[in-house]
């Protein structure tokens, strides 16, 4: 493993415990500590725990603070409030999404902004050079965190446990501050990436093994990246560098309930945006099922049956739940037909798949 990979303050926990590492976004992270099946049914049948320390976090503090992570952010950030976060993207001016993050108020002027490890810098460095004519601050905080998720349908009460604090009501994207779990002082975040209820807790960098170590000891088990992949997927959430881009606009990527386009405020890609809400974007995201054997992969084209190309597969995997072969493609407005037979293209082979809804979770 190159020594110039980032490391999260888990690394050498993993490396301990015989965690295979392999290189993400410029991280060193583990992809699967068992088995992803065993991971991935862990995480649909109980409690999965992931370190996700390697998330980026951007402090956006100042008078204007709230203006401009309006002006910067695709989604209307009024509605967010000292216990409400929100999913949101931050776009280019042609709409495309730079990232898609969330943004948790701290107070009054200050916004945490968590955006995708791989995407840090760059985000920083974009949201720096926008913020010139705002009287603002924007501070790289990522390496003072540490973030864990604990996901599965056992999650809120092993959370309930440890807290003492009332989490039974929690919706997605409530949140709390200055929580003591496990004798820690952490932010508590209703939200994960598995579609399965859980929390995302941001902790100091150094508490991080600490807090690790003390869930594993509460029948959970410790997940990698090749399950969290499997289940986002099965849950029809999107990857930024496959599903999401800088030349997939929000409305194209399915994530239209994160685009306020319609807002008094201007922001970044707006006027794009609008023009894509009132009459609709040329592309758009669905779910496929394969028919066929073979699974679908980034890249791979797309066709109807007449033999046009119409699109191509942005994510796929098998399925761990139902052992089918799923994925997300981006195929031409026009083409879109729920349940339509479509062809892809697997290597030299023609594959049978049909399009379907994207969350492929079947309980």
């Amino acid at each position: 493993m190159s020594s110039e990979l980032k490391k999260t303050p888990l690394y050498q926990t993993f490396v301990d415990s015989g965690a295979k590492i392999v290189e993400f976004g410029g991280w060193a992270m583990p992809v699967q500590f068992t088995s992803i099946k065993e991971e991935h049914n862990a995480v649909r049948t109980n409690i999965g725990l992931f370190d996700v320390s390697h998330m980026g976090e951007i402090i956006i503090q100042g008078p204007d603070a709230a203006k401009f992570v309006q002006y910067l952010l695709s989604n209307d950030t009024d509605n967010l409030t000292a216990t409400k976060a929100q999913y949101t993207a931050l776009c280019n001016e042609n709409g495309g999404i730079i990232d898609d993050l969330i943004t948790y108020k701290l107070d009054e002027n200050v916004f945490l902004l968590v955006v995708n490890a791989g995407n840090t810098e760059k985000d920083f460095e974009w949201m720096s050079t926008q913020s010139k004519d705002f009287n603002v601050e924007v501070l790289n905080v990522s390496s003072e965190y540490g973030q864990l998720a604990v996901q599965g349908p056992n999650a809120r009460d092993l959370v309930q446990e440890h807290v003492e604090i009332d989490v039974s009501e929690m919706q997605p994207f409530e949140f709390k501050q200055d929580v003591t779990f496990f004798g820690k002082n952490v932010i508590l975040s209703q939200s994960g990436y598995t579609g399965e209820d859980g929390f995302e807790i941001y902790c100091k960098a150094d508490d991080a093994p600490y807090l690790w170590n003390e869930i594993l000891k509460h029948n959970v088990v410790p997940c990698g990246l090749g399950a969290r992949d499997t289940l986002r997927l099965e849950a029809g959430l999107p990857l930024h560098g496959q599903d999401l881009s800088e030349t997939i606009t929000p409305y194209e990527a399915g994530i239209a309930f994160a685009a306020k386009p319609l807002i008094e405020a201007d922001f970044i890609g707006k006027a794009v945006l609008k023009d894509q809400k009132e009459n609709g974007s040329p592309r758009r995201t669905v779910g496929l099922e394969m028919i066929d054997k073979g699974i679908p992969r980034t890249g791979y084209e797309v066709f109807d049956l007449e033999g046009n190309q119409i699109g191509e597969i942005t994510s796929g995997t098998q399925s761990p739940l139902s052992g089918k072969s799923i994925g997300l493609a981006l195929i031409n407005r026009d083409a879109f037909e729920m349940g339509k037979e479509v062809i892809v293209q697997v290597r030299k082979r023609q594959v049978k798949a049909k399009i379907v809804k994207k969350n492929q979770i079947s309980k």
